[in-house]
C-alpha cells in the first residue's frame, strides 16, 4: 500500500516541479477549421496467399468478386464450381486523406480481411479504388502488403501471434483527386479548441490580438475563435504566425480515479476545505493446520487426519487526522493524504467521502 502512495507522491512531486501556468503553443491545443483529414474506404481482393485465403463456400462474396475481376480482364465463361482457389481473400481497405494532399502523392492504407481467411501474409492487393463519404474516388491502392502477425497450425494444435488478418501498406495508395479547398480564398479562419473553455478561448483571442492588432480575433464560444484575414498577410501566412504563439491554457479542477488499477490523478487546480479523516478497518487472519489422530496401542481403530482452524480478528486503532485545506498546492494535498498512512484503494474511498461531504472542490471522475 505504501509503495502505491510513494509512487503517487513522486508523480505529484514531478507535477509540482512544473509551473502550473505552463505556456503551450496554440497549435497544440487547437485545430484550424477545414484543415483536417478525410476518411477513405474501399473493397478489394488480396491474391497470392499460400492456401490461407477465403474458402469460397464460406465467403460467397469472394467468389463473386473473383468472377467479376476475371471477366473484366477478359477471362470469361467460368462457372462458379470451376473456381476453387484458396489463395484469394476479400478485404476492406481504409486510409486517411491528409489535408492539402495533391494528385500523385502517396498515402498509407490498412487492409482488413472481410471473409474467413486465416492469414494475409505474402499477399498482394489488386487495384482498389478508395472513395470518400461523397462517393467520389480520391485514391487507388495496389501492391504487396505487410503483415505483422502470423499463424501456424497442424492437425492437433495451432499458434497465432498478433492479428495475421490485418495488414498495412506504407505509401500503398496514390491520390487521384484533390479536395477543392483554397485557404487564400477565405476572408477569415476559425480555431477550434480541443478542450472547450471560456478562459482559454479568451486568452487565445487576446494573444492573437496582441500580435496582429486589435479586433483581429474574436471569441465566438468556449471552443471557437474567429480570426480575420487583413493586412499584408494571406491566410496561410496568418496561420503560420498564429500556431506558434504561446498561450497559458486553463482547465477545470478534476480528480480522475481508475478503480480497476488503483490509479489516481489529481489536477493542479484541485482544492479542498479543512477536513478531519479517520480510516479504520479489521484484519482477519485464518490459519489452517492438520493433526493426526491414531488409535491407542493394541486397539482396533484407524489413523485419521483432523483439520484445525485458528481465526484471529484484529481491529486497527485509528485516530482522526486533519487534512489541511484552503489555498494549498497539489504537493500539500498529496502530503496530507500520505500522512494518513493508507493505500491507494483507501485513498479512493477517502476522496469519494470528501466529495460527498462537499469539501472537495473539483470534479471527481471515476473510470
Amino acid at each position: 500500500m505504501r509503495g502505491a502512495l510513494v509512487a503517487l507522491s513522486v508523480i505529484a512531486g514531478t507535477l509540482c516541479a512544473i509551473p502550473a501556468a505552463a505556456q503551450v503553443r496554440i497549435k497544440d491545443i487547437a485545430s484550424f477549421e477545414g484543415v483536417r483529414e478525410n476518411q477513405l474506404v474501399g473493397y478489394g481482393l488480396v491474391v497470392g496467399l499460400n492456401g490461407t485465403g477465403d474458402t469460397l463456400n464460406g465467403s460467397p462474396f469472394t467468389k463473386k468478386s473473383i468472377e467479376g475481376m476475371l471477366e473484366r480482364l477478359g477471362v470469361g465463361n467460368l462457372s462458379g464450381d470451376a473456381i476453387k482457389t484458396k489463395n484469394t481473400a476479400a478485404v476492406m481497405v481504409t486510409a486517411k486523406l491528409p489535408p492539402f494532399a495533391r494528385r500523385g502523392s502517396t498515402i498509407d492504407v490498412t487492409i482488413s480481411s472481410l471473409g474467413n481467411a486465416d492469414s494475409l501474409r505474402g499477399g498482394t492487393l489488386i487495384v482498389t479504388p478508395l472513395v470518400g463519404a461523397d462517393g467520389e474516388i480520391y485514391a487507388v491502392g495496389q501492391g504487396p502488403i505487410s503483415v505483422a502477425g502470423y499463424s501456424a497450425k497442424g492437425n492437433a494444435a495451432s499458434i497465432v501471434d498478433g492479428v495475421p488478418t490485418v495488414a498495412r501498406m506504407e505509401n500503398g495508395a496514390i491520390v487521384e483527386k484533390e479536395i477543392a479547398f483554397e485557404l487564400n480564398s477565405m476572408n477569415s479562419v476559425r480555431l477550434s479548441l480541443r478542450e472547450p473553455d471560456f478562459t482559454t478561448a479568451s486568452r487565445v483571442a487576446g494573444v492573437i490580438n496582441d500580435k496582429l492588432g486589435h479586433n483581429t480575433a474574436q471569441m465566438l464560444d468556449p471552443s471557437t475563435i474567429e480570426v480575420q484575414a487583413k493586412g499584408k498577410y494571406g491566410v496561410p501566412e496568418l496561420l503560420a504566425m498564429i500556431e506558434n504563439l504561446p498561450v497559458t491554457p486553463d482547465s477545470v479542477a478534476k480528480v480522475v480515479v481508475d478503480e480497476k488499477s488503483g490509479t489516481i490523478v489529481i489536477g493542479s487546480n484541485v482544492r479542498i476545505d479543512q477536513v478531519a479523516i479517520s480510516q479504520g478497518g479489521l484484519t482477519v487472519k485464518v490459519k489452517e493446520s492438520y493433526a493426526v489422530s491414531q488409535p491407542k496401542p493394541i486397539s482396533i481403530g484407524e489413523t485419521v487426519v483432523v483439520p484445525e482452524t485458528d481465526v484471529q480478528v484484529e481491529e486497527r486503532n485509528t485516530q482522526f487526522s486533519v487534512l489541511q485545506g484552503g489555498d494549498v498546492s497539489l504537493q500539500d494535498l498529496v502530503d496530507g493524504l500520505n500522512a494518513i498512512g493508507v493505500g491507494a484503494r483507501q485513498t479512493i474511498s477517502i476522496l469519494q467521502a470528501i466529495k460527498a461531504a462537499g469539501a472537495l472542490h473539483a470534479d471527481l471522475e471515476i473510470i
